[in-house]
């Protein structure tokens, strides 16, 4: 990717610009950034913040779901969701707000693109899991855990794609569970099936936020990011409810 001078910015204040300079020299060619690193590293000054905070709080949400589940795959399904979400938050938040070297950030910022695949297939499980029966939940569950396996595998492979592909990729995976929606009616009832749903859509629109870069409200402290980010924190909380009420029904 061509360099591009890091020319000095009067609206950037010494920490940032600083910051940029310790960027710089860690690549080795002081004053010039990639393209990608600049729009990177002149970020909001709440970037990450809203996923740090919800990390400590989606572990004590995922050691109560787990504790309460019945024994056996529904503590199993609770367990793999709460695993996936807790690094998601986690990973996101340590990748948002540290400044890291280039390999560090490099490695963090697969994890954090790839853990977006693995949060989907992990919410998926216990609805699926507790949700569905027959073959479709058996073939359901496979057609999720292969595409997120690909979708990481791709993340990893492709890091700097072109973010409105991988955006769409993680929308397309995102509602593989649509036509599935008729039978998670029947079984799970009415407010799961709504929950989901209302979770799917939140998340959609955050995708969209991500994917547009717009609406970027105030890219010196809340931008388009970090509206990206509220979206899943309240798609992120639909969907915990709804497979609380799945696994709780089950005691």
């Amino acid at each position: 990717m061509p360099a591009v001078r890091a020319r000095r910015n009067p609206s950037l204040g010494p920490s940032r610009l600083t910051r940029r300079n310790r960027w710089s020299e860690r690549v080795g060619v002081v004053g010039e950034l990639s393209v990608v690193e600049l729009i990177e590293e002149v970020k909001p000054r709440l970037r990450g913040w809203l996923h740090a905070g919800m990390a400590p709080l989606v572990f004590a949400a995922g050691i109560v779901l787990v504790s309460l589940a019945p024994a056996g795959e529904a503590r199993a399904a609770a367990a793999v969701y709460a695993v996936c979400g807790l690094l998601l938050f986690a990973t996101s938040g340590v990748f948002h707000r540290g400044a890291w070297s280039p390999r560090v950030y490099e490695a963090l910022r697969r994890a954090d693109h790839s853990n977006v695949y693995l949060l989907i297939a992990g919410t998926y499980t216990p609805i699926v899991v507790l949700g569905l029966t027959g073959t479709t939940r058996t073939v359901l569950l496979w057609e999720i855990w292969i595409g997120a396996g690909v979708g990481i595998l791709f993340r990893c492979l492709w890091p700097y794609a072109p973010r409105i592909l991988y955006t769409a990729l993680y929308i397309v995976l995102g509602w593989s569970l649509a036509p599935a929606f008729g039978p998670l009616v029947r079984h799970a009832g009415v407010a799961v099936f709504v929950l989901t749903l209302a979770g799917g859509i939140l998340y959609t629109a955050g995708g969209v936020v991500y994917g547009l870069r717009r609406p970027d409200p105030s890219p010196a402290w809340f931008g388009f990011h970090e509206i990206f980010h509220a979206f899943t924190i309240a798609a992120w909380i639909c969907q915990y409810v709804a497979i609380s009420l799945l696994t709780y029904r089950l005691l």
